[in-house]
Order: C-alpha cells, then structure tokens, then sequence
C-alpha cells in the first residue's frame, strides 16, 4: 500500500501500482448493480456480518475503485477479471483498506504523519540493545 503525496490512495493490482477511489458515484453502481448496500459489504469484510464477502462483490469494489482512480470500466473489469482466482485474498484486503480509506480518509493524513517522522523523535538514536545494567 502506498499513498502518494497528493493524497491520492495507490495499492498494487495485477502487479503494478494504480490509483483507487472511491466516491459517492462508484458506491451507488456497485449497490444498484448488486442490490447489497456498501456498509453491509463493510461488515461482511470486517467479519460482523451473517455470511462473507462473495468474490464477485470484493472484485467488482477493485473494478469500481479502479475507475474512480481514473481507469476506464472497460480497462477495469479486464484487469480484474484477468487476476487468477490465487488473487481473491489479496483482493479483499485490498478492497478492506480501500473502504476503510473511503469511510475513515483521516487513515490518509495519519500515514503521511507516520511516513514523515515525529519531529520531537527524529534527531533521537533509536536503541538497539538493552541499557546496560549496574552490578
């Protein structure tokens, strides 16, 4: 997982890094294409639902993100329907953090926060063995 400097939240799908978003739009195909709202998909990711995600609903959340990242439908339904079946579990993790990214963007600010250091910690040696007892 990676997030780019302008905000924009990248993941690896089919082997290269793309973009993944997921707006009002995306999330309203996939709930008429479906007839299954977007939160009950969140439980059934998040193991609070009655059943698990099928595979069909966690690819076509990738798909869907992958469009609102700016591919074309068409360029995102042939990479996802060509990742092999060895790929569905990546995929749900995958589509776990993208709709933890969509629900909870503040996930994006707090990785920007890690990935550039506390300023109070960063001049400070990280320890690398135990102190040293007193005899």
């Amino acid at each position: 997982m990676s997030i780019a400097r302008s905000g924009v939240y990248e993941e690896r799908v089919g082997g290269e890094f793309r973009r993944l978003v997921l707006r009002n739009g995306e999330i309203e195909r996939f709930e008429e294409q479906h007839d299954l709202g977007i939160f009950e998909v969140w439980d059934q990711l998040f193991g609070r639902g009655e059943r698990g995600p099928q595979a069909r609903h966690v690819r076509d959340l990738i798909a869907l993100a992958l469009v609102g990242g700016g591919m074309s439908d068409r360029a995102a339904d042939e990479l996802v329907g060509s990742l092999p079946p060895s790929e569905n579990l990546v995929l749900r993790e995958t589509a776990k953090r993208v709709l933890g990214v969509t629900f909870l963007p503040a996930v994006l600010d707090q990785s920007k926060k890690k990935e550039a250091g506390s300023p109070a910690r960063s001049g400070r040696p990280k320890r690398t063995t135990a102190p040293a007892t007193k005899s």
